[in-house]
């Protein structure tokens, strides 16, 4: 069996230990096993555990570059693994939302509405007046045809895609140069996501904001490079070069993915 000493101190203790569970279970059937859709702070620590393990192998994909939610697909070390052992379908949800607009939230209460566990479901990409496609495991989609028929007030008609079909809008990333006097998240942020510093506080505040996908809840949390910072509904902020000026002030390099 895999060690279970690695879980010590972990903050995704219980998804760390069913991912070492599937890996047993490659081990020991000689077969490659997936596992649930893993937030991105999940797949931090779950492939910083299992980098740690030479007995298996693992590959993540979530149906495309940019997916926050991601399965990992998990065999042994001396067999074959490719992306395309990572099981992944998609559905189309479509119906008229010109006068009833729906958000990601309002989709995922959809589908969660059926039944559904959240683990379950990848990304949603909502695509305007005209519904969203979501990618989830396979064995639920002809689940989600059948009980899916309905978003807010809309009627919505439910049909399995190819992933080869998702319409994903390429990310649109923006380089900002900002002097501040010190590396808080607050001033760093604000000036990124071009919002007042009083309006980051209260968002900071209210647990909106994550750091490197942690909830951070000071203000006066120190940035370093490389850190990521992101708001839902607002993008990323990625925190590159920071160098000192003359007069003691920082200079930040920051590229905001949109």
């Amino acid at each position: 069996m895999l060690p279970r000493d690695l879980l010590n101190g972990l903050e995704h203790r219980d998804v760390v230990s069913r991912l070492l569970d599937r890996g047993d279970q490659a081990l020991q059937k000689w077969e490659t096993v997936c596992s649930d859709f893993l937030s991105p702070p999940e797949l931090i620590e779950a492939t910083a555990v299992l980098s740690k393990l030479t007995e298996i192998q693992f590959i993540a994909w979530g149906g495309y570059a940019q997916a926050e939610r991601q399965r990992l697909a998990i065999a042994r070390a001396d067999l074959p693994l490719d992306l395309s052992m990572v099981s992944l379908a998609a559905v189309d949800v479509a119906g008229n939302f010109l006068f009833d607009t729906a958000t990601h939230p309002d989709f995922l209460g959809a589908i969660l509405g059926t039944g559904i566990e959240r683990q379950k479901v990848g990304d949603v990409n909502v695509l305007g007046e005209k519904g969203a496609q979501v990618i989830l495991i396979p064995e639920l989609v002809e689940y989600v045809e059948l009980h899916l028929t309905q978003v807010r007030t809309v009627p919505v008609k439910t049909r399995k895609i190819e992933l080869t079909e998702l319409k994903i809008r390429p990310p649109q990333v923006k380089e900002i140069a900002t002097v501040e006097a010190s590396l808080r998240l607050d001033a760093i942020a604000s000036a990124g996501f071009g919002m007042s510093r009083s309006k980051m506080v209260d968002l900071i505040a209210s647990d909106d904001v994550r750091v490197n996908w942690k909830s951070v809840t000071q203000s006066s949390y120190q940035l370093k490079t490389g850190d990521l910072i992101a708001i839902r509904g607002k993008g990323r902020l990625t925190v590159g070069d920071i160098s000192v000026t003359k007069k003691n002030r920082y200079r930040v390099l920051l590229n905001r993915t949109m």
